[in-house]
């Protein structure tokens, strides 16, 4: 992804992504037209604690950290192993639901919450992918929210009972949630596990500073642990791969993390570095959620244990900012480029058995770059993996596309292998791929999202979207190769990058969007939504257009119930205040409350979780938590 720059009346010039044959400075006021970039916001302070150094704040009674554009015509080699015994930043339906007796008795037999046993439920929000780790986890009662946008499909859609529209009138910031300091910036969305046994409830997050937290929900946000993963990497160290290289000072934690609930145990990347001149790692730990401490066999050193084919894995080139993902046993972590297209990255899906962390699977774009830039990452229908790519190029920092289709501006469907089958049915790729290449308008900024839409034929669909405005919408039984897709819509005048969210009401099923929308007649703001229609095909519509008048953070949505009553899109606005709007208008339901309300600055691609009848949002310096009480 290349770059271009934008102007803000407070702001620091952010770098974008790629350029012609330098670095391209364009002029751009709108915050869409940043591509891939954060913006230049201060840091906390480096950390100067050593690696050994783990746990800060803990807890008394726990122990410490002991091919042809025609498509291959031969699979890729995607199986991978290698033997192995580690300045400021630039400024299914797995929606929780009615707890019924029957979704109780059904989440029992299979070891998952309530909210988790609604498979084959009728008039249920689109998304259909269920999770791959158990439940809510806890014995609290409570629900958990264990990955990024709460679910595998990547939809954003949490079910809240207590949030109605009358409720989230009365919304303020919890002043008694006050102890949720960190030490950032954060780019990684918060996660919450619900309590079991003697363990409180839990929300954890993780930062630039390569540090985890875990605060007690339940008694104002207490630390109950915090855990160092090492030093990070200073940005001056990717001037290695090209001048100007990065945009994350220092570069941490960027990824979301993903939880598997029935282990208790946490799984994140972090960039660390041993010493000033040291090489840099990406590593891939587990930890204990009770207790931050590592688990045996880990971290993960990806330097030392990833290949895909010929291809090594490189970890200065690599940023890990797509969210982690489990499936089958596995933890999955996608890898993109630094802003700039910095050197010879590629776009790679690295794959790491929980159960034996030396089992360890890859796949690499086969060109240069191709990178997996979209903050949600990957997601899954249950069974497979689905992930965008971005741009390639036929030489480093040439920025021009290569003489045939090699991974780029593509939407893969993977097994858990990683072996990518090479067939039509299993990747989507538009037929002008080059054309995108060259102008970086990658259609791998927005993860795609998967969705099921009752009545549509098909209803098994995949939804893309891409910075070059389009909304894609994709026959999940056939992505189609080079091709066109199932539909094809101009949805934003805009680049879209973001996590987008999806979610059906009575009225429609709907995708919701951080963009410069095209927006019905009188409506503006920051947000845009569609309507995808149970037609034959189904058709895209414009519903509605509504928000702050400026964000670049990422919209997620809540209900009371499974069926979309009440349902309300959540975002923070530039001005670090949250926002809700109804999911069937765009109408103003919560405009940011009152001074108090404001929070500390919230980076780019930020999106709220709710979870037990509050909001929550990771700030640079704070977890903040909403609340109508």
């Amino acid at each position: 992804m290349r770059s271009s720059y934008f102007v803000l009346a407070l702001a620091i010039a952010a770098t974008g992504c790629k350029s012609g044959n330098a670095v391209k400075q364009t002029a751009d006021a709108s915050a869409d037209a940043v591509v891939n970039g954060q913006p230049d916001l201060p840091s906390g302070t480096p950390d100067t604690r050593s690696p050994s150094d783990d746990v800060a704040t803990s807890r008394t009674d726990l122990p410490a950290d002991s091919a042809s554009q025609a498509g291959p015509e031969v699979p890729s080699d995607a199986s991978a192993t290698k033997d192995s015994s580690a300045a400021p930043p630039d400024a299914g339906r797995d929606q929780t639901a009615v707890q019924s007796p029957d979704l109780v008795a059904d989440a029992a037999k299979a070891d998952v919450s309530p909210d988790q046993a609604r498979d084959g439920a009728p008039n249920s929000p689109p998304d259909v992918a269920p999770r791959d780790s158990a439940g809510s986890g806890g014995t609290s009662g409570h629900v958990s929210v264990l990955q990024h946008h709460n679910n595998p499909s990547r939809d954003g859609f949490y079910v809240d009972p207590v949030l109605s529209k009358a409720a989230i009138a009365k919304l303020h910031v919890d002043p008694a949630f006050a102890g949720a300091t960190v030490s950032g910036p954060t780019y990684a969305q918060p996660l919450y596990l619900a309590g079991s046994g003697s363990d409180p409830d839990l929300v954890i997050v993780a930062t630039e500073q390569n540090h985890v937290y875990a605060f007690d929900a339940s008694a104002g946000g207490k630390p109950v642990w915090d855990k160092s993963l090492g030093t990070p990497l200073p940005k001056s160290r990717l001037a290695t791969l090209r001048a100007g290289c990065g945009n994350i000072d220092p570069l941490g934690v960027t990824g979301t993390p993903v939880i598997d609930a029935a282990t208790r145990t946490i799984y994140v990347d972090a960039m660390t570095i041993a010493s000033a001149n040291a090489t840099a790692q990406h590593q891939v730990f587990a930890l204990d959620a009770s207790t931050g401490a590592s688990k045996p066999g880990w971290p993960v050193d990806l330097n030392s244990t990833v290949m895909s084919g010929s291809t090594t894995f490189d970890s200065l080139a690599e940023n890990q900012r797509g969210a982690l993902i489990l499936l089958g046993g596995k933890v999955f972590v996608p890898f993109g480029g630094h802003i700039g297209d910095c050197g010879v990255y590629h776009g790679w899906v690295v794959g790491i058995s929980t159960s034996d962390p030396t089992q360890v699977s890859a796949w690499a774009s086969r060109a240069i770059a191709g990178g997996i830039w979209a903050p949600a990452g990957i997601s899954s229908d249950g069974q497979s993996l689905f992930f965008a790519t971005g741009n390639t190029e036929a030489q480093s920092n040439t920025f021009s596309a290569p003489s045939s289709w090699q991974d780029g501006e593509t939407i893969f469907r993977m097994p858990t292998s990683l072996t990518f089958s090479g067939q039509n049915a299993d990747y989507f790729t538009p037929t002008n791929w080059v054309a995108l290449d060259n102008a970086d308008t990658d259609l791998g900024g927005t993860a795609p999202m998967v969705l099921n839409v009752p009545g549509a034929t098909p209803s098994a669909l995949i939804v893309g979207l891409g910075k070059d405005g389009n909304a894609y919408l994709l026959d999940r039984g056939n992505l189609g190769g080079i091709s066109s897709p199932l539909v094809l819509a101009s949805v934003a005048s805009g680049t879209i990058i973001n996590a987008a969210a999806a979610y059906t009401t009575a009225q429609a099923s709907y995708v919701v969007f951080q963009a410069r929308g095209k927006c019905p007649s009188g409506q503006s703001g920051a947000l845009a939504a569609f309507k995808i229609s149970a037609a034959s095909p189904p058709a895209i519509t414009m519903a509605w257009c509504g928000g702050p008048s400026s964000t670049q953070e990422s919209p997620a949505v809540s209900a009371t119930d499974a069926q979309g009553t009440d349902a309300v899109v959540w975002v923070v606005g530039s001005d670090n205040k949250l926002y809700g709007v109804d999911g069937d208008t765009g109408k103003s339901i919560f405009a940011g409350g009152t001074t108090t309300d404001t929070m500390s600055s919230v980076q780019k691609f930020t999106t709220p979780i709710i979870a037990n009848g509050r909001v929550f949002v990771g700030a640079n310096n704070q977890v903040y938590a909403f609340t109508p009480n």
